[in-house]
């Protein structure tokens, strides 16, 4: 079978393509924002892209075409695929019905920790020998590759809450039916789709209507949101971490060695690499449901140990000069505030120099603005990059952040400053969830030179 993918770069999507490719379909895809990781991974993996979404670029020997969430009415290449009435599925429903129909799936949900969450659960029961399939929204370090089939029952999903496509407004992750359901946390986001948070929470509640009495809700028992979405219906044993069944004592303040607690009763320490509370938080709940797929919890933490963590979280791009530059998703206050947090109880009174990009859709429509400038407190110094068609004006976050933070227009002239200012031993974080015009590799470029 010959696939198309319409919006193949997208994490999901590039997904997607690897599991048709391994089934031993033809993939090929069309998208206009082509960056690293997906870009590098799909091109790996031989599967060749078209820039742009033209109607003369679509396979005519294609016998199904993907669409991915990017996609809307109005697109000449959506008008045409209805005016000719060609065969077409969402990246969601593809996933259901043709790879987890007949799988123990794993889904990982929440505003934040999906990626890392599930990408800890995935490699758990690799080191477990279970090489289990998965479908992760970035790349696991320890796999290389966002997706696979794998050969067991097992399959692990990120499984987000954004909508599935422009003709299915419900939820990605109702596609799934999981035996086994992680809801790490649950907070106000993509703005663009939900007019407020009750309406995520009911959303959630449609995902927990389709998960079986047989199975586990693996529950964060500090978050107030998830408490009152259970409280809408659950038929599902639940075990809580964080608060409640499942804990950490914490032996290095910056959450790289702590102690597993389950009912109180020590289960083992975690000595690792990553770094702060949310991540504490992630490596349990990956723990529990590791546990529920029959993984003992001692061989769980002992497969943490050697867990690498996922490209653009926290990754280190490079070191020039004793200055440390690194990657990181996020885009969100909560997470920009946790991924704060955790590299400062790693590098103790160091330099933190921060770098923002508020690519997101909530973002551009200034959901969190007033949260932004709080967010980003924790560092010592703030260059903050104003994208074209963001819809306001970020000069009101540096004027509440004070003198440490500036505002850039320009992707070389940030670059050029933060290079030009930085110092030995500083720690340069750049947040994004897009490509933010290669900064990265201008700014180590530019501390070479």
């Amino acid at each position: 079978m010959k696939i198309h993918i319409l919006g193949i770069c997208g994490t999901f999507m590039g997904g997607i393509a690897l599991l048709a490719r391994e089934q031993g379909h033809e993939v090929t895809g069309s998208d206009t924002n082509i960056y690293p990781p997906m870009s590098t991974m799909l091109a790996e993996q031989g599967v060749a892209i078209i820039q742009g979404f033209q109607p003369h670029d679509l396979p005519a020997d294609a016998d199904t075409l993907v669409v991915g969430n990017v996609m809307r009415r109005g697109l000449d290449i959506v008008e045409h695929m209805l005016d000719h009435n060609l065969p077409y599925t969402s990246g969601p429903q593809w996933l259901g019905e043709q790879i987890l129909r007949e799988r123990w799936v794993l889904a990982v949900a929440g505003t934040h920790g999906k990626t890392t969450t599930a990408s800890m659960l995935a490699w758990i029961l690799e080191y477990a020998g279970l090489n289990p399939g998965f479908l992760i929204g970035g790349v696991p370090q320890n796999f290389g590759v966002s997706a696979r089939l794998g050969d067991s029952p097992f399959f692990v999903v990120e499984a987000d809450e954004y909508d599935t496509a422009f003709f299915d407004k419900r939820s990605k992750f109702v596609h799934y039916h999981p035996r086994t359901v992680v809801l790490n946390n649950l907070e106000y986001d993509h703005a663009d789709i939900f007019p407020d948070v009750q309406a995520i929470k009911t959303q959630f509640h449609h995902l927990m209507r389709t998960v079986p009495g047989s199975g586990l809700a693996v529950v964060n028992g500090q978050d107030a949101n998830l408490k009152n979405t259970l409280a809408m219906g659950c038929w599902t044993p639940v075990e809580t971490f964080a608060d409640g069944d499942w804990q950490a004592e914490y032996l290095q303040a910056d959450g790289s060695e702590f102690r597993v607690l389950y009912h109180g009763v020590e289960q083992g320490m975690v000595h690792w690499t990553l770094l702060g509370e949310h991540n504490v938080n992630n490596a349990l709940a990956a723990i529990a449901a590791a546990r529920h797929a029959g993984v003992p919890a001692e061989h769980a933490i002992a497969g943490l140990a050697e867990f690498q963590g996922v490209k653009r979280r926290m990754q280190v791009r490079g070191t020039v000069r004793d200055v440390t530059v690194y990657d990181d998703f996020a885009h969100h206050p909560t997470a920009i505030t946790t991924t704060l947090a955790g590299l400062r109880a790693k590098v103790g009174k160091a330099r933190i120099i921060a770098l923002l990009e508020p690519r997101s859709n909530t973002m551009r429509l200034g959901i969190h603005k007033v949260q932004l400038a709080k967010s980003l407190q924790a560092a010592d110094a703030v260059f903050l990059y104003q994208p074209q068609g963001l819809g306001w004006d970020l000069a009101d976050v540096v004027a509440d952040i004070g003198a440490k933070a500036q505002l850039f227009q320009g992707i070389d002239a940030l670059a050029a400053t933060v290079a030009d200012s930085a110092q030995a031993g500083d720690h340069v974080l750049v947040m994004s969830n897009g490509g933010f015009g290669g900064i990265h590799d201008k700014l180590l470029a530019r501390l070479a030179n």
